[in-house]
């Protein structure tokens, strides 16, 4: 049996391909995943886009030239030399982009384990965790597409909103009338970030986003306004305020640099628009930085402990989930891509920011079997 892997030009992320290569014999203590499924967004094309400055790379190495995209989703053992550890379960996690992956667990125990490669020893330990699904507090069989989309991305948003609240907006909420503004407010990190906003008292959350996705913004009910990216000035130019953003736009980014003489502090989370990052050097105003969700993690574990930590984001969670998968009026609705060529074309929609923010592609690289 082979392994089928999707790779990416680390230099040129429009440029992919396909490449099959043997399975490898298990090693002691190693065990064979197939990768039965997984999520691609926004989220994933920021993993490539600071892949070389970030490491991101560095969790599933390629060829010289070519990356594996790391993912969110669920794999099955297939084959285990490890003790503890059988074959047929299933486990949420990092994978690469490919049908199968061979993983070497450390640090057992009845929730799941870590990886213990030695190429991801330095990595952080947030994307060497891997859950056992049936033990996990998280998972839900019947949503569990939305756990593999949303999950990463909403303790991300979770963490931006915690920051931003134990820095107290950094002044901008000083006098109740502080502004959070939320580039490309239509992605699903934008979106968790502006849930959780929304429920705090003395700052208002909004939207920036094109024309095309206004709409879907302001159906969220979560943001306080949605403006289109022409629209800055509709907002004083003097209002105490922090930009969230999840564009990577270096025009929008410098727009609102230049604009807002009372803006307190300016980090970068992602990059929708891969083609325009960059642009952070010389601008107005606070220093652009990039917000890294591990640090937050880190911090909030050594004075909370992890048990305290883990429970606030489950609360934070289910409701979420609630909301997102509300039958009324649903925030997401998943489509399922199945195949190399189909996964090669929800890639290249997603990279080129295309398609309806409402949809959520789950990928795989084998036919998904029924569970």
């Amino acid at each position: 049996m082979s392994t089928l892997d999707f790779l990416v030009r680390r230099d040129r992320l429009t440029t992919t391909e396909l490449r099959e290569t043997p399975e490898i014999p298990l090693a002691e203590g190693q065990i064979r995943l197939g990768v039965d499924k997984f999520a691609l967004t926004a989220n994933n094309i920021t993993y490539a886009a600071f892949g070389d400055a970030l490491n991101y790379w560095s969790f599933y190495p390629a060829q010289a030239g070519w990356g594996r995209i790391p993912v969110w989703g669920f794999g099955t053992v297939l084959e285990s030399g490890c003790p503890g550890i059988a074959v047929g379960e299933r486990f949420y996690g990092y994978y690469p982009m490919s049908s199968q992956t061979v993983l070497q667990p450390v640090r057992l125990s009845p929730t799941g384990f870590f990886e213990g490669a030695a190429h991801r020893a330095a990595l952080h330990a947030v994307y060497n965790s891997y859950s056992r699904c049936a033990a996990d507090p998280f998972h839900m069989a019947q949503t569990e597409d939305v756990e593999a989309l949303l999950r990463p991305l909403f303790i991300t948003s979770w963490l931006i909103d915690d920051f931003l609240a134990d820095q107290d907006y950094f002044g901008a909420g000083a006098g109740g009338n502080g502004v959070a503004l939320l580039s490309s407010a239509s992605s699903k990190t934008a979106y968790g970030t502006a849930f959780q906003l929304a429920q705090r008292t003395g700052i208002q959350v909004i939207g920036l986003t094109s024309a095309a996705n206004r709409e879907f913004g302001n159906s969220l009910g979560c943001y306080h306004r949605v403006l289109t990216y022409d629209e800055l000035d509709h907002l004083a130019a003097d209002m105490a305020c922090v930009f969230v953003d999840f564009a990577g736009n270096a025009a929008l980014r410098r727009e609102i640099h230049t604009r807002f003489g009372n803006l307190k502090y300016s980090c970068s989370v992602g990059g929708t628009h891969v083609e325009q990052l960059g642009g952070a050097k010389d601008l107005p105003g606070p220093r652009a930085t990039l917000f890294f969700a591990p640090a937050q993690i880190k911090k909030r574990t050594a004075e909370w402990g992890a048990p305290e930590l883990g429970q606030r984001l489950l609360h934070a969670w289910q409701a979420f989930v609630g909301k997102v998968c509300d039958p009324a009026a649903p925030w997401l609705v998943v489509q399922h891509h199945s195949g190399p060529d189909a996964v090669n074309a929800a890639y290249a929609s997603v990279l080129g920011g295309r398609g309806d923010p409402r949809t959520g592609h789950m990928l795989s690289l084998a036919p998904i079997s029924p569970l």
